[in-house]
């Protein structure tokens, strides 16, 4: 009897562009509505509440805020606007995995001009993960705050109600909604509640409500991000004040202790909260019937038998380190997917991407039970799979909250920012799975002897299938948190009715 709590694979389909190898393009099919923005601006009808989406320029911001806009747009039948540098709309229409496209089609993408900025590579042996080659991209970002205010005030006046909801990092750009007496602003949040929760208290000064056992493990904020990102998220709170409320890419089911806690230290603010996560379509059977290689070749597998292996958009790894990573999967001698790419440059669209060599021979040794993928995947459509058993991952909130919703145990090596602690969330609170290597041990080489055991334990041991057992269990409360009736689509409805009251 088929799995009812998995999506099948018949149902899966590639996401709606089909991406190149060595770079990405977009599907000369996809609608393009960045160029009738301004004249759909002039379509809006006086009654309606338009909805404005700011987005910071990195894969997993763009990605989530997307999301939203697909779900606001296909649930509620509100006109909503994507507003970015025409280099960044494009980057996440073109990686909309998972998305219906008839769904994008309703977004008014609306391309701001943004000054020229550089697009280094990655630099793979740097010390630390943090991908610094980014900056420039970010730097340029700051200097949007007169074309989004521009836009703003030319929204405001053919709307009942403009609301924009935006990330804590495009809080400078956005401080101009408070110049248009129908405008409002709230934040999305973009990583766990936790990792908000302990954030705001580490820099706050107040103590983090665990366990004395547990507090002990909590990983330090040291060597998580770069002084430049730290100034930029500084230079962000004094004009965050003015929102009217928080929106978490997260449910109940999965961090109601700490929605709570937060509510806590966050009480002097005032601000309303809503948990209306996971906001990814769970149901992924309208995208497209392409299936793609990685899931023809999963759908030759057994159940729960693959580890899906990818570390996201900004990490890049040595020579050396990958040379250990193909060496500890294929002496673990279990079923693979490795999605081996290198992190993003600011665009996307420029650059050669670098040739990536595996030890020689390995792809040849591994065939039939390894598949090494060079391109863009479908991580959801992956995740989703019923041969997918495990994803070791670098623990980005928007890989975690994927495969959580999927009901995938992780594998958990985090690399920067707030990945560290969602990589503790899910290994020591929420117990769906195994830590590859410790935070305190991040500048060390992982050895291929011990990625073998972490794979080992994961996918080939009691302990793997109780933990596999859990983050099933966990998959079904959080999709059925999303139907009807459930708590996040509560959340959501909510939200809604507060802002087109």
């Amino acid at each position: 009897m088929e799995d009812q709590t998995r999506v099948r694979n018949s149902d899966f389909s590639t996401p709606m562009t089909q991406v190149q190898s060595g770079g990405d393009r977009e599907d000369p099919t996809e609608v393009r509505n960045s160029d009738f923005s301004t004249s759909m601006c002039s379509n809006l009808k006086q009654e309606e509440v338009a909805i404005v989406l700011v987005p910071f320029p990195a894969q997993g911001h763009l990605n989530q805020l997307l999301q939203l806009a697909c779900l606001i747009s296909s649930s509620y039948d509100l006109p909503v606007y994507y507003v970015g540098s025409a280099t960044h709309n494009r980057q996440a229409r073109v990686r909309a995995n998972a998305l219906n496209p008839s769904d994008i089609a309703k977004i008014h993408f609306h391309d701001i001009p943004t000054p020229e900025f550089a697009s280094p590579p990655p630099d793979c042996n740097a010390l630390s993960k943090f991908p610094s080659q980014l900056q420039p991209s970010w730097d340029a970002s700051m200097l949007l705050r007169e074309s989004v205010a521009s836009f703003l005030r030319d929204i405001s006046t053919k709307a009942r109600r403009v609301v924009v909801v935006h990330d804590s990092l495009m809080s400078y750009n956005v401080q101009d909604v408070t110049s248009s007496h129908n405008a409002e602003s709230y934040i999305f949040n973009c990583t766990s509640v936790f990792t908000l929760y302990c954030m705001m208290s580490l820099l706050m000064g107040i103590s983090v409500q665990l366990d004395e056992e547990l507090l002990k493990k909590l990983p330090s904020l040291e060597g998580t991000m770069t002084d430049q990102l730290m100034n930029l998220g500084a230079s962000q709170s004094p004009f965050m004040d003015i929102r009217s409320g928080d929106i978490h890419n997260t449910s109940k089911v999965i961090e109601g202790e700490f929605l709570d806690l937060l509510a806590r230290v966050a009480s002097k603010q005032k601000k309303k909260q809503w948990a209306v996560g996971p906001i990814l379509p769970t149901k992924l059977d309208c995208v497209s019937n392409r299936n793609g290689v990685c899931l023809e070749w999963l759908n030759k597998q057994p159940p729960r038998s693959v580890l899906y292996v990818s570390f996201g958009t900004t990490t890049s790894f040595s020579d050396r380190e990958i040379k250990d990573l193909a060496m500890g999967l294929e002496q673990s001698k279990q079923r693979f997917l490795w999605v081996l790419r290198d992190a993003d440059r600011g665009d996307i669209f420029t650059g050669e991407a670098r040739k990536i060599e595996l030890p020689e021979g390995f792809e040849e040794r591994v065939e039939g039970t390894g598949l090494v993928v060079r391109e863009w995947a479908p991580q959801a459509q992956i995740l989703a799979h019923s041969s997918t058993g495990g994803f070791m991952s670098h623990c980005g909130w928007n890989s975690c909250i994927e495969s959580i919703t999927m009901g995938v145990p992780i594998a958990a090596w985090p690399m920067h920012s707030d990945q560290p602690i969602n990589g503790f969330l899910v290994t020591e609170m929420l117990k769906i799975g195994l830590i590859v290597r410790e935070w305190e041990k991040r500048e060390e080489l992982v050895s291929a002897s011990t990625i073998e055991n972490v794979v080992r334990k994961l996918m080939a041991s009691e302990e793997g299938d109780a933990i596999r057992k859990r983050a099933e269990e966990l998959g079904v409360a959080v999709r059925r948190s999303t139907e009807k009736e459930g708590a996040s689509r509560m959340e959501l409805d909510s939200f809604i009715a507060h802002i087109t009251r």
